[in-house]
């Protein structure tokens, strides 16, 4: 296994690095030279003045203008100077043939900042399914232009070594990770095909009973329910396409359909949240959060007005089997419902309810409601410096078990080469969840977690950032689960490196520039 693991590693590295060096060699060849279409200038200033004086502009937002060096007012992005072109012509004129350059330029710029699910939506709001994130959130990924259309890339991988304390405890080397395409194609100037791509090799690192976490629970092994153990995903995480379509500037609507995708449940799952983006665990509440991000079988139809956005889906309830390479059956059994509100460039709401049926293989007779609410809240601090805080409720009602509580905060402030984080939850499981004597089954148990982690990267800031870090976590539990755990206290340490695509700032952003000049 440790062999699979160092050759995904190195193959992972070495894809990203070939890509920023051949991005890096071909942006310096003579002929490719980037420009940026000109601003406008409404002040009382004379057209020559207007021309030959220098404007900044910001990557992720190019309608942000300013006559002086900084930081992006809405993402904190350092902004970077706008290039002069020849004077614009009259209307009545025709056109030269830089004029069209720098229109052609615009529009493309204009489609890759788009979201791959809707088009009205900006693409640092995308997070993982249909869910959404606060505007200013960071974008860690590759970003390539193809004529009009975008390509990006994400992904992430920890090969780490884990020491889990008490009876259940573990100790183990592994590897978690994932990689993640999204891809956007205009069919006009107001609609939008999209489909997106994720894949992780868990079933090859993680192998079937997945890695130690102390109280974790859900799926199963050999037959048998796993706990204090989070399950591996699988090969296919996601393969979904969207249509979008714009009927004005603040009103929109899309639909999604994935196999597997991730139905309108939920916060963005943990893996796609700024707050958790350098914690290799996932939390102890992923059942009664954002576990359903992996579905085979997904329909969901949603209405975007301004910031606000209601959508529905119907999805299939199971959960993936123990096969981690193939594709489940689709039911489309179970429905839920999502209303999301980002009421400022730095804030993400939502509030969903689904029904799940039979989400275990080993209980098909379960039918669980779920409810679930969460706060994002993202604040950029300057250049390359970022605050990302999440608080996450859960609620599972379960047949038979009544209600279960689930409660997250997370944190992550990152400041150039370094970041901490942290994590702090309590979630309510039965005896039953937790695998434990009969005559303890039917009892809760609240257990919880607190996690604080540190990273500091070896590379950063060059196509692939490369951390070194650790984190530390001590368990609460109740008297009841000592004859189960021991007598000690609950902890567990781990020291991992953290590699993934650095932020997308202005080196992606001439990718994007080299890339489309190819294309003309």
């Amino acid at each position: 296994m440790n062999r699979h693991i160092l050759l995904f590693i190195c193959a992972v590295a070495l894809a990203i690095r070939v890509s920023a060096q051949v991005a890096a060699i071909d942006s310096n060849r003579p002929g490719h030279e980037h420009e940026y279409p000109p601003s406008q200038d409404y002040g009382g200033a004379s057209e020559q003045e207007q021309e030959t004086k220098q404007k900044y502009t910001c990557t992720m937002h190019p309608e942000v203008v300013m006559d002086h060096p900084g930081n992006c007012p809405k993402c904190g992005m350092k902004l970077v100077p706008v290039k002069q072109g020849k004077r614009r012509t009259p209307n009545a004129e025709r056109p030269t043939p830089n004029h069209q350059s720098h229109e052609t330029h615009q529009h493309q710029m204009e489609i890759s900042m788009h979201s791959s699910i809707n088009l009205a939506d900006p693409m640092s709001r995308e997070g993982s399914g249909t869910s959404w994130l606060p505007d200013s959130s960071p974008m860690y990924g590759r970003m390539f232009m193809f004529g009009d259309d975008m390509l990006m890339l994400h992904g992430a991988i920890f090969p780490r070594y884990t020491n889990v304390s008490t009876r259940r405890g573990d100790d183990r080397i592994d590897a978690p990770n994932w990689i993640m395409a999204m891809y956007s194609h205009p069919l006009g100037e107001s609609t939008q095909i999209g489909a997106r791509l994720m894949m992780s090799l868990d079933p090859l690192t993680e192998q079937g009973r997945g890695y130690p976490l102390l109280f974790q629970t859900g799926e199963s092994w050999n037959g048998q329910p796993l706990h204090d153990r989070q399950h591996p995903h699988d090969l296919f995480d996601e393969l979904s396409i969207s249509l979008s379509q714009k009927f004005d500037h603040d009103f929109s609507s899309y639909v999604y359909f994935g196999y597997p995708g991730e139905p309108a449940l939920g916060p963005p799952t943990f893996m796609h949240r700024p707050s958790a983006m350098d914690d290799p665990d996932a939390p102890l509440g992923h059942h009664w959060q954002d576990s359903t991000h992996v579905t085979f079988g997904v329909a969901t139809a949603g209405l975007v007005w301004r910031n606000v956005k209601i959508e529905g889906s119907i999805f299939t309830g199971r959960e993936p089997d123990e096969d981690r390479y193939d594709f489940d059956q689709p039911e489309f059994d179970s429905y839920s419902g999502r209303i999301s509100w980002n009421p400022t460039q730095n804030l993400a709401l939502q509030v969903s309810h689904g029904y799940i049926k039979s989400p275990e293989a080993l209980e098909p007779d379960l039918k669980r409601h779920r409810t679930t609410a969460s706060v994002i809240y993202n604040l950029p601090l300057g250049h390359d410096s970022n605050w990302s805080n999440t608080f996450v409720w859960g609620q599972n009602h379960d047949t038979g078990e009544g209600k279960t509580q689930s409660f997250l905060i997370e944190s992550n402030y990152q400041r150039g080469r370094n970041a901490v984080y942290l994590r702090w939850e309590r979630v309510e499981k039965s005896g039953h969840e937790l695998v434990l004597k009969p005559p303890d089954e039917s009892r809760i148990f609240p257990v919880s977690g607190y996690t604080l982690g540190y990273v500091r990267d070896l590379s950063h800031g060059n196509g692939l950032d490369v951390g070194l870090g650790t984190q530390f976590t001590i368990n609460g539990r109740p008297d009841g689960l000592d004859r189960y755990y021991g007598d000690n206290l609950g902890y567990a340490f781990e020291f991992f490196l953290r590699i993934r695509p650095s932020l997308h700032s202005h080196g992606a952003h001439e990718q994007v520039e080299h890339v489309a000049g190819m294309e003309k």
